[in-house]
């Protein structure tokens, strides 16, 4: 009778802390032979089991979206440039600045992880918009639709994305913009600076759960940081850290 007890509050402790999910910020890039936003990070955040990966889109001048967290690389600024002159220049970890289509390729064969895209913000409107319709684009034509998620600090892109598909999870990142507004828009829900949760809007956190969004926080590595918000009961964690975070919400962990 006594182990039946303990393997049942082991069970019930583990449903309740696993409700907090686990995105590996640019994938799992703080491991041997990765880098942010490789095919080798997307590989790696796969094999460590989170629930997602996310990763940084933006649009060449001629129209192709690549997978990179800066407007430029090596000296080029992406939406300025032709796909000709990127696509040898190589990411830390000598892997090709993979395109999103590269990406999703790849995505598409690890059923079990979501993927978090990104569309980051362009110097010009015009761009933004063809970044989400080519976006868009790729993810009908690989059958994506259940398994991207997107985000953005774009309200334009945001707003862009729930005209062309509203059926699309979107979250804002922005930090700047009442959870309330957030659902008259009509987006998924929020994914905020964690220190704008803590400190300086925390009433947010409550209001988001109120208005029936989805929280999700970045970019949390601090172990007293993780534990707040998994106490907290928010939907995902976005981390630098993902074994770690993992590892923080197994019951021994947990148990004193």
């Amino acid at each position: 009778m006594k182990n039946a007890i303990v393997i049942l509050l082991f069970m019930n402790i583990n449903l309740f802390y696993t409700q907090t999910r686990v995105i590996a910020h640019r994938g799992y890039w703080d491991t041997a032979g990765s880098a942010q936003n490789s095919l080798v990070s997307l590989s790696k955040a796969n094999e460590i089991k989170v629930y997602g990966s996310e990763f940084d889109v933006l649009i060449t001048s001629d129209g192709i979206p690549v997978v990179n967290h800066d407007d430029d690389i090596q000296g080029h600024v992406i939406e300025n440039t032709p796909y000709s002159q990127l696509s040898n220049l190589k990411l830390p970890n000598g892997e090709i600045l993979p395109t999103l289509e590269q990406y999703l390729i790849l995505g598409k064969s690890f059923a079990d992880l979501q993927l978090i895209l990104e569309i980051k913000p362009h110097k010009k409107q015009e761009n933004e918009k063809r970044a989400v319709r080519e976006v868009l684009a790729l993810v009908k034509k690989y059958n994506l639709e259940k398994q991207i998620e997107f985000i953005s600090f774009s309200m334009n892109i945001c707003k862009e994305l729930k005209s062309k598909n509203p059926n699309s999870e979107i979250y804002y990142l922005g930090s700047d913009v009442s959870p309330k507004t957030i659902k008259e828009i009509g987006l998924t829900g929020i994914d905020y600076y964690y220190k704008v949760l803590l400190i300086s809007k925390p009433e947010w956190l409550q209001e988001a759960k109120e208005m029936g969004l989805k929280i999700n926080v970045w970019t949390v590595n601090e172990d007293n940081d993780m534990h707040l918000f998994i106490d907290k009961k928010i939907d995902f964690i976005t981390t630098d850290a993902p074994v770690r975070l993992k590892n923080l919400q197994q019951p021994s962990s947990l148990i004193k």
